[in-house]
C-alpha cells in the first residue's frame, strides 16, 4: 500500500497552518460546489448515464400524515438487514416492530442469490417467529391460492428505476460486491427468492433510503420536500416536475404533475473539477474500491472521514525533519487501511465540547478548563489510537482535536452546498449575492421549507447541522434559510418504505378497477378507508 509523502517544513506552526489551508472551503469554493451542483443536476435529469443519475422513482406525490394501514418493509443498506412491520395510524404517528439480522462479509462478498436467498429467510423467520395481529405466522408459507403479503424494499445503492416495483442495480458501495449483481433488477432477485422457498410474499415497491427519508418526514411533519442522508453514505431525494425529467421521453408517466427523484448526489462531480481535492482525498480514492467513483461521498460521508483523519495523523508522525505528532511513534490500528472509525472523530470532538459522556461542570480559569479537555482527548487517543499515553502530549491532543474540527466542518460546510442547490433547483431560492434579498417570486414564498434528515452524522456529530446550516445561510441568504425546517426523518427506511407499499397498493388497486371497469387509474379516487379494507384483505 502507498503512503501519503511527509509532511516537511522548518517549523511545526508553517506545517499545520499549510495543512488547515488545504481543508478549510471557504464561501468562494461554496459557491463554485452549488453551480456545479446545478448543471450536473440538470445534465442527469436531461440524459441517462450520468454519474449523478438523477434516477427517477415513479414515486408521485409526498403524504400529508393522514394515510393508514400495515405494511412490511425490507432494509438493506449496510453491515444490518432489518425486517419491520409497520403500522401508519393516520395522524402523523405510526407504530413499528422490526428485527435485525446480520449480513456477513460472505453474503457481502459471494454470489447475489445467496444474499437474496438470506433476505427472503430473514422476512420468514421474522414472519414466523414474531406474529402479530397484522400478518399471522402462516402466511409465509400460505396455501398456492392464498394472497401474498405486501412488502417494500428499502435497497441503499444506486439503482436505475423503470417502475415502483422495478430497478437495475447500477453498482455496489458501502462495502458489498456481491457477483452477478450488476444489471440485474433487485426487486426480480427478491421476488424469486421468496418464490424459489414458497414464501407468500410480494414486493411491491423499490425504495431508496432517500426516499424513505423525504416520505417518513412528510408523513410526520406534514409536508417534506427533500430527503438528504448524511451517514456512512450521502444521498438525497427531492419532489420534482415531472417535466423537467425530459429524459422520461414518451414514458406514460411524464405526462405531468410531481415525481420524487433519487439524486445519487454521492457521485457529483466525480471529474473533481470542483471539489476542493488534497493529497489525502487522492489516495483514499486511489486505494478505495471504487476509484474515481462517489467522489463527493468520499469527501463528506461517516465511512470515509476517519481514513482521511488517519493518513493526516500519519504524516504529522512522519513529518520532516522531526515528527509533529507523537514523538514520530504510530500503532498497528493507524498503520492499518481503514484502521480509524470515523465516530473517534466524533468522541474526540464530544470530548473537547463537553458533551455526552464527557458532560460535566466547568470549573476554574479558562486555561484550566482548557487542559482539562485536552485531558480527556488525551484519553481517547489511548484507548481509541491504540498509542502509549506517555507519547501522547497535550500539545498532541490539541492537534488532532483540530485535525478532526477542520475535517468535520469541511464535511459539514460541503453538505449545506447539496442541499442549496436543490433549494435553488426547484425555484425555492437564489444564489445569495450578499446584497439586498427578496423572495419575491420565489417558490414557497414565506412558507416553511421541510427537509427530512437522516444518518449518524447529522445526528451525532457535534455541530454537523449548525455548520450546514450556516453554509446554507452563506448561499441562499438568512431569509430562505431561516424557512428551512431542518427535521430528523423517523426511521424513514421503515417508515418511508410503508408508505411506499401503500402507494403501489393504491396503483394496483386502481389498475384493477381500470381494467375491470375500464377507467383512467387517474380519476380513481382510493379512500384511506377503502384502503384500509383492501390492504387488510390481502394480508388475511
Amino acid at each position: 500500500m502507498s503512503h501519503t509523502t511527509a509532511l516537511h517544513g522548518s517549523a511545526k506552526e508553517d506545517i499545520l497552518e499549510s495543512l488547515y489551508d488545504q481543508f478549510t472551503v471557504d464561501d468562494q469554493c461554496l459557491f463554485k460546489i452549488t453551480q456545479t451542483f446545478l448543471s450536473e443536476i440538470s445534465d442527469g435529469l436531461s440524459s441517462y448515464g450520468r454519474p449523478m443519475a438523477m434516477i427517477p422513482t415513479f414515486v408521485k406525490g409526498v403524504p400529508d400524515g393522514s394515510e393508514t394501514g400495515t405494511f412490511l418493509a425490507l432494509d438493506l443498506g449496510g453491515t444490518n438487514l432489518r425486517v419491520c412491520e409497520v403500522t401508519l395510524l393516520g395522524d402523523k404517528t405510526f407504530s413499528l416492530r422490526q428485527q435485525k439480522y446480520k449480513v456477513s462479509e460472505a453474503l457481502k462478498t459471494g454470489e447475489v442469490t445467496t444474499l437474496f436467498d438470506y433476505l427472503a429467510d430473514s422476512v420468514d423467520a421474522f414472519l414466523t417467529d414474531t406474529p402479530s395481529g397484522g400478518h399471522d405466522s402462516h402466511v409465509s408459507h400460505a396455501e398456492e391460492d392464498s394472497p401474498y403479503v405486501p412488502l417494500a424494499l428499502t435497497f441503499s445503492f444506486p439503482v436505475e428505476q423503470s417502475a415502483l416495483d422495478s430497478g437495475v442495480l447500477l453498482t455496489w458501495t458501502k462495502g458489498f460486491s456481491a457477483k452477478n449483481a450488476i444489471g440485474k433488477d433487485v426487486v426480480k432477485l427478491l421476488q424469486d427468492a421468496f418464490d424459489r422457498k414458497h414464501i407468500h410474499v410480494k414486493c411491491v415497491a423499490l425504495v431508496n433510503d432517500t426516499v424513505g427519508a423525504l416520505l417518513s418526514r412528510a408523513y410526520t411533519s406534514g409536508g417534506c420536500i427533500l430527503g438528504a442522508i448524511f451517514g456512512t453514505g450521502t444521498n438525497g431525494a427531492y419532489v420534482e416536475e415531472v417535466s423537467k425529467i425530459t429524459k422520461l421521453g414518451q414514458n406514460p408517466v411524464a405526462a405531468g404533475g410531481e415525481m420524487i427523484v433519487n439524486t445519487e448526489w454521492g457521485a457529483f462531480n466525480n471529474s473533481r473539477s470542483a471539489l476542493p481535492t488534497t493529497p489525502y482525498d487522492n489516495k483514499l480514492d486511489r486505494e478505495s474500491i471504487n476509484p474515481r467513483f462517489q467522489a463527493f461521498e468520499k469527501f463528506i460521508s461517516g465511512m470515509y472521514l476517519g481514513e482521511i483523519a488517519r493518513n493526516v495523523i500519519l504524516s504529522l508522525i512522519d513529518a520532516a525533519p522531526k515528527p509533529v505528532l507523537f514523538g514520530g511513534r504510530s500503532s498497528a490500528l493507524l498503520n492499518k487501511q481503514w484502521g480509524l472509525d470515523s465516530a473517534v472523530l466524533s468522541e474526540i470532538e464530544e470530548a473537547w465540547e463537553g458533551l455526552g459522556r464527557f458532560s460535566a461542570p466547568e470549573q476554574g480559569s479558562p486555561e484550566a478548563q482548557k487542559e482539562e479537555k485536552l485531558r480527556r482527548i488525551q484519553g481517547v487517543l489511548a484507548q481509541r489510537l491504540e498509542l502509549s499515553p506517555p507519547d501522547i502530549s497535550l500539545e498532541d491532543a490539541d492537534i488532532v482535536r483540530k485535525v478532526c474540527n477542520v475535517l468535520g466542518t469541511r464535511a459539514a460546510r460541503m453538505s449545506g452546498t447539496a442541499v442549496a442547490a436543490i433549494l435553488v433547483h426547484t425555484g425555492r431560492a437564489r444564489l445569495w449575492d450578499h446584497g439586498e434579498q427578496s423572495s419575491a417570486g420565489l417558490k414557497d414564498e414565506g412558507k416553511r421549507i421541510g427537509v427530512g434528515v437522516d444518518g449518524s452524522l447529522v445526528e451525532f456529530y457535534p455541530n454537523f447541522q449548525t455548520k450546514l446550516r450556516a453554509s446554507l445561510r452563506a448561499l441562499v441568504g438568512p431569509e430562505v434559510e431561516s424557512r428551512v425546517d431542518i427535521g430528523m426523518a423517523k426511521d424513514g427506511s421503515g417508515v418511508g418504505a410503508a408508505l411506499c407499499a401503500l402507494v403501489a397498493q393504491r396503483q394496483n388497486q386502481a389498475n384493477h378497477i381500470n381494467g375491470a371497469y375500464g377507467h383512467d387509474p387517474e380519476d380513481i379516487k382510493v379512500t384511506p378507508s377503502t384502503e384500509v379494507a383492501y390492504i387488510t384483505s390481502l394480508s388475511r
